[in-house]
């Protein structure tokens, strides 16, 4: 089946609509295109997530819940969210312990303040209102309850920031032309990740967002940062972001 690929604009059903074509192969095609390194990422968000048991954690934009898996190990309390039926559809298949519920980030079917926590890995840059996402996200989380995004960032040093731009725009959709199900959507990958703010951008966007204690952490050289941070015990004024590196 061949999908046409989202616009940068990421109106949301045309994004809905991408990753329900690439739903079937899109586990494997990570894989490749990431040279397994997703892998680690996963392991990366578990570890920054910290889920205990009984926790409520939502992992949004969990698509087939391979990010959800390792929480609900843990003992905590997974939703796993996502706006494709397809991806859900999958996920479901695949998953069956899991529970998988169909949302927009923008209006989470949740109400104020239930989560201990809530991460979003690679789709955050897919929202068509990133910073109402970010306060959508925030709503639903306790007080002192925690958030992490993983997501696709800026390399730190110069000269690979080079090389890894020209991969995600040529090597990137090539090898998408033989292992997805609709290589399309992988041109929007490239030019989407292209497009995204640095770590610091984004750290600041989320700080906006109204929360607090915003730090990152590279990962693979910053190809991937993963971002942290905490829903004040009360509204307050956030502290600049900072970085770990």
């Amino acid at each position: 089946m061949r999908v046409t690929r989202a616009s940068l604009e990421k109106q949301p059903a045309e994004v809905a609509v991408m990753f329900d074509g690439v739903a079937r192969r899109y586990d494997i095609t990570n894989d490749v295109l990431s040279l397994w390194q997703d892998r680690r990422w996963r392991r990366a968000v578990t570890a920054a997530v910290a889920p205990r048991a009984g926790e409520r954690i939502l992992d949004l934009a969990a698509g087939t819940g391979t990010s959800s898996e390792p929480l609900a190990a843990a003992g905590a309390l997974v939703v796993a969210c996502d706006f494709s039926t397809g991806m859900l559809r999958v996920g479901r298949q695949r998953r069956p312990e899991l529970s998988f519920v169909a949302g927009d980030a923008l209006r989470l079917p949740f109400a104020d303040r239930r989560l201990d926590a809530v991460t979003i890995s690679f789709g955050l840059r897919n929202l068509h209102d990133m910073d109402a996402g970010l306060r959508e996200m925030l709503r639903v989380t306790r007080p002192g309850g925690r958030l992490v995004v993983c997501e696709f960032s800026r390399p730190t040093w110069a000269p690979f920031q080079t090389v890894y731009l020209e991969y995600l725009m040529r090597a990137l959709p090539a090898v998408a032309r033989r292992v997805s199900s609709s290589p399309d959507a992988y041109v929007y990958l490239a030019e989407s990740v292209r497009a995204w703010p640095d770590q610091q951008a984004l750290a600041e966007r989320i700080s906006a967002a109204g929360w607090t204690g915003v730090r990152w952490r590279n990962l693979s050289g910053g190809i991937v940062a993963l971002h942290h941070a905490t829903r004040p015990p009360a509204e307050r004024a956030s502290r600049a972001p900072r970085s770990r590196r």
